[in-house]
């Protein structure tokens, strides 16, 4: 059965998760990942979306509020590779995107990394369009900035 929930950035079981992404990260982006360390901080002003399958959290995902008003940016999306192609990512984003909407958000921005075919193609099936690279990513060749119009 899988089910989510949503919480904030001290759950142990994000903590876990967002552990995962990071190694995977550092298998993709070997000689690069350790200069988006600082962008991947989030604190408990997130808001956090963790998917479990039969209780063992397989997915998670989270936004925080932009300078730009009424922005969230999208961030921390993972799902365990035992888990992929079921459409686990598909629902933490869906729920990113109710929570921010339900928070007063009007757009959500992400960043994701060149060598993240199947990340791209999931954001731009869920109508995310590609945009400039916005801060920190502007000088970043590795990133892909995407953007989205939130709606009711």
């Amino acid at each position: 059965m899988t089910r989510y929930k949503r919480t904030s950035a001290s759950d142990p079981d994000f903590q876990k998760l967002i552990v995962e992404l990071d190694k995977e990260f550092w298998v993709r982006y070997p000689d690069t990942q350790q200069n988006f360390a600082p962008f991947n901080y989030v604190d408990d002003s997130a808001r956090v979306i963790v998917v479990y399958q039969d209780h063992q959290p397989v997915g998670c995902g989270c936004f925080r509020p932009m300078k730009e008003s009424k922005t969230a940016e999208i961030k921390r999306m993972y799902v365990d590779p035992a888990f992929r192609n079921h459409g686990i990512g598909k629902i933490i984003l869906q729920e990113l995107e109710l929570w921010a909407i339900e928070d007063g958000f009007e757009i959500a921005k992400l960043e994701t990394g060149i060598k993240q075919p199947e990340a791209i193609a999931a954001y731009e099936k869920s109508g995310y369009l590609r945009i400039p690279n916005f801060p920190p990513y502007v000088d970043v060749k590795e990133s892909i900035c995407m953007m989205k119009q939130l709606t009711k």
